[in-house]
């Protein structure tokens, strides 16, 4: 079971997520703020939740806020951007704070509702765009000016390795590389976690940009 708490500043977009969200028979929403404070002094009492489902605008506690407050106390938390902003600069400065991807508010329910077992899982949701868009100014937290202009392959990445790398910067799905690639999930998982040791990275948003910033010194 998947836990969720939904946060939004529209009382009736909140309990309207709730009982859509709800419907699905893998997915509990736990609890429900009003913004990213009200999210944070929530998990508090929560903390065994899996996913907040995040606004990107409200008052008091903006979205943007809010997740990085969510991530610095509750690192294993995903949170899921929702919008009704197209908006790059809101977008990535919460990609930036720990979110896992975004989406719009106006897509169907049962897209927000794989949206939530999408960053459930560890993977991201970010439009490609958005992703070229952040390698263009976004240094991995962990990397500093020794590493650019290295080629990937110098950091002790073998073939395989190499290969998940560029399926990650593409916006694939654990799934969707273990097919891709002809390779089981488990197996996938094992080199996500060699890649981000040899990498020095955090996450799989931090993989993305330093192979599209890689990419885009060659």
């Amino acid at each position: 079971m998947i836990n969720v708490v939904i946060v939004d500043d529209d009382s009736f977009i909140r309990e309207s997520l709730k009982v859509l969200v709800g419907l699905d028979p893998d997915i509990a929403v736990v609890g429900a703020a009003g913004d990213g404070n009200e999210a944070l002094a929530l998990l508090q009492s929560l903390p065994q939740t899996d996913v907040v489902l995040m606004d990107i605008r409200m008052p008091n506690c903006s979205g943007v806020e809010g997740t990085r407050l969510v991530k610095e106390t509750y690192p294993n938390i995903s949170v899921l951007m929702l919008t009704t902003f197209d908006d790059d600069e809101y977008i990535i400065e919460a990609l930036r704070n720990g979110a896992s991807g975004y989406l719009l508010k106006n897509i169907p329910p049962d897209r927000i509702i794989q949206g939530i077992k999408t960053v459930h899982e560890g993977n991201m949701l970010i439009h490609p765009d958005i992703a070229r868009k952040m390698a263009g100014f976004l240094q991995p937290a962990s990397r500093t000016e020794a590493v650019q202009g290295r080629p990937l392959e110098s950091f002790g990445l073998t073939k395989a390795e190499l290969a998940v790398v560029a399926s990650i910067a593409e916006g694939l799905t654990n799934k969707e590389i273990a097919a891709k690639l002809f390779l089981s999930e488990g197996t996938v998982k094992n080199y996500i976690t060699d890649i981000l040791s040899k990498l020095g990275l955090r996450d799989r948003t931090q993989i993305a940009i330093f192979y599209l910033k890689n990419q885009q010194e060659k």
